[in-house]
Protein backbone atom coordinates (compact mmCIF):
# COMPACT_ATOMS: atom_id res chain seq x y z
CA UNK A 1 0.00 0.00 0.00
CA UNK A 2 1.36 3.55 -0.84
CA UNK A 3 2.08 5.22 2.24
CA UNK A 4 2.89 8.79 0.79
CA UNK A 5 5.08 10.87 -1.20
CA UNK A 6 8.37 10.28 -0.60
CA UNK A 7 9.71 12.90 -3.24
CA UNK A 8 8.58 15.52 -5.54
CA UNK A 9 11.06 16.57 -8.61
CA UNK A 10 10.43 20.07 -10.56
CA UNK A 11 13.26 20.71 -13.61
CA UNK A 12 14.86 24.07 -13.91
CA UNK A 13 17.97 24.66 -16.48
CA UNK A 14 19.60 27.28 -13.69
CA UNK A 15 20.51 25.44 -10.73
CA UNK A 16 22.24 28.23 -9.06
CA UNK A 17 19.16 30.22 -9.34
CA UNK A 18 16.98 27.46 -8.06
CA UNK A 19 19.90 26.54 -5.32
CA UNK A 20 19.55 30.56 -3.94
CA UNK A 21 15.34 30.38 -4.38
CA UNK A 22 14.41 27.52 -2.65
CA UNK A 23 17.19 27.72 0.25
CA UNK A 24 17.52 31.32 0.65
CA UNK A 25 13.73 32.74 -0.21
CA UNK A 26 11.49 29.64 0.55
CA UNK A 27 14.39 28.39 3.67
CA UNK A 28 14.57 24.54 2.53
CA UNK A 29 17.37 22.72 4.09
CA UNK A 30 19.71 22.14 0.90
CA UNK A 31 20.27 18.11 1.62
CA UNK A 32 22.78 17.55 -1.54
CA UNK A 33 23.86 18.97 -5.01
CA UNK A 34 25.49 17.19 -7.94
CA UNK A 35 27.15 19.57 -10.01
CA UNK A 36 24.51 20.50 -13.34
CA UNK A 37 22.73 17.83 -12.26
CA UNK A 38 20.66 18.48 -9.30
CA UNK A 39 19.94 20.05 -6.13
CA UNK A 40 18.03 18.15 -3.66
CA UNK A 41 15.84 19.76 -0.71
CA UNK A 42 14.61 18.51 2.18
CA UNK A 43 10.40 19.35 2.79
CA UNK A 44 8.83 18.31 6.03
CA UNK A 45 9.22 14.72 5.84
CA UNK A 46 10.07 14.42 1.81
CA UNK A 47 12.02 15.87 -0.46
CA UNK A 48 12.51 18.30 -3.43
CA UNK A 49 14.18 17.19 -5.85
CA UNK A 50 15.29 19.80 -8.53
CA UNK A 51 16.56 18.75 -11.47
CA UNK A 52 18.38 20.04 -14.56
CA UNK A 53 16.40 18.46 -17.44
CA UNK A 54 19.36 18.40 -20.04
CA UNK A 55 21.16 16.38 -17.61
CA UNK A 56 18.71 14.01 -16.42
CA UNK A 57 18.18 12.63 -19.73
CA UNK A 58 20.79 11.27 -20.67
CA UNK A 59 21.64 8.12 -19.79
CA UNK A 60 23.39 6.93 -16.57
CA UNK A 61 27.34 6.10 -16.91
CA UNK A 62 28.45 2.49 -16.02
CA UNK A 63 29.47 3.46 -12.75
CA UNK A 64 26.43 5.73 -11.67
CA UNK A 65 23.68 4.19 -10.10
CA UNK A 66 21.05 2.55 -12.68
CA UNK A 67 18.18 5.75 -12.53
CA UNK A 68 16.77 5.55 -16.34
CA UNK A 69 16.92 8.84 -17.36
CA UNK A 70 13.99 10.93 -17.15
CA UNK A 71 12.70 14.85 -17.66
CA UNK A 72 10.22 16.87 -18.40
CA UNK A 73 9.64 20.25 -19.99
CA UNK A 74 7.77 23.35 -19.22
CA UNK A 75 7.00 24.45 -15.60
CA UNK A 76 5.77 21.92 -13.21
CA UNK A 77 3.86 22.38 -10.43
CA UNK A 78 3.95 21.55 -6.11
CA UNK A 79 2.23 22.58 -3.62
CA UNK A 80 3.80 23.20 0.37
CA UNK A 81 1.63 22.43 3.22
CA UNK A 82 1.45 24.78 5.75
CA UNK A 83 -0.99 26.37 8.34
CA UNK A 84 -2.57 29.76 7.97
CA UNK A 85 -0.17 31.33 9.61
CA UNK A 86 3.31 30.06 8.01
CA UNK A 87 1.14 31.03 4.45
CA UNK A 88 0.78 34.54 6.47
CA UNK A 89 4.97 34.24 6.90
CA UNK A 90 5.49 32.86 3.47
CA UNK A 91 3.76 35.91 1.97
CA UNK A 92 5.11 38.18 3.66
CA UNK A 93 8.74 36.78 2.78
CA UNK A 94 7.52 36.28 -0.97
CA UNK A 95 6.71 40.15 -1.06
CA UNK A 96 10.02 40.80 0.19
CA UNK A 97 11.82 38.99 -2.10
CA UNK A 98 9.87 41.01 -4.60
CA UNK A 99 8.29 37.75 -5.76
CA UNK A 100 5.12 37.88 -7.15
CA UNK A 101 2.15 36.64 -5.60
CA UNK A 102 -0.22 35.34 -8.58
CA UNK A 103 -3.45 34.68 -6.26
CA UNK A 104 -4.01 34.19 -2.66
CA UNK A 105 -7.84 32.68 -2.13
CA UNK A 106 -9.93 30.62 -0.14
CA UNK A 107 -11.37 27.60 -1.88
CA UNK A 108 -14.98 26.58 -1.49
CA UNK A 109 -13.92 24.67 1.55
CA UNK A 110 -12.49 27.50 3.23
CA UNK A 111 -8.67 26.40 2.77
CA UNK A 112 -6.25 28.87 2.01
CA UNK A 113 -3.82 28.97 -1.13
CA UNK A 114 -1.21 31.51 -2.40
CA UNK A 115 0.66 30.61 -5.67
CA UNK A 116 4.02 31.85 -7.11
CA UNK A 117 6.54 30.80 -9.08
CA UNK A 118 10.14 29.78 -8.81
CA UNK A 119 13.08 31.31 -11.17
CA UNK A 120 12.22 28.66 -13.57
CA UNK A 121 8.69 29.60 -13.98
CA UNK A 122 7.38 26.10 -12.12
CA UNK A 123 4.04 26.88 -10.54
CA UNK A 124 4.44 26.76 -6.66
CA UNK A 125 1.38 27.11 -4.41
CA UNK A 126 1.24 26.78 -0.04
CA UNK A 127 -2.02 25.59 1.17
CA UNK A 128 -3.51 24.56 4.39
CA UNK A 129 -4.10 20.90 4.46
CA UNK A 130 -7.84 21.25 4.85
CA UNK A 131 -8.07 21.74 1.05
CA UNK A 132 -7.70 17.86 0.67
CA UNK A 133 -9.54 17.16 3.58
CA UNK A 134 -6.31 16.50 5.84
CA UNK A 135 -5.58 17.60 9.40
Amino acid sequence: MIEGILETALYADDLDAAEAFYSGVLGLEKVLRTGNRHVFFRCGPGILLIFNPAETVKPPSADALPVPPHGATGPGHACFRMNGETIDRMAEKLNKADITIESDFRWPNGARSIYFRDPAGNSLECAEPKLWNLD
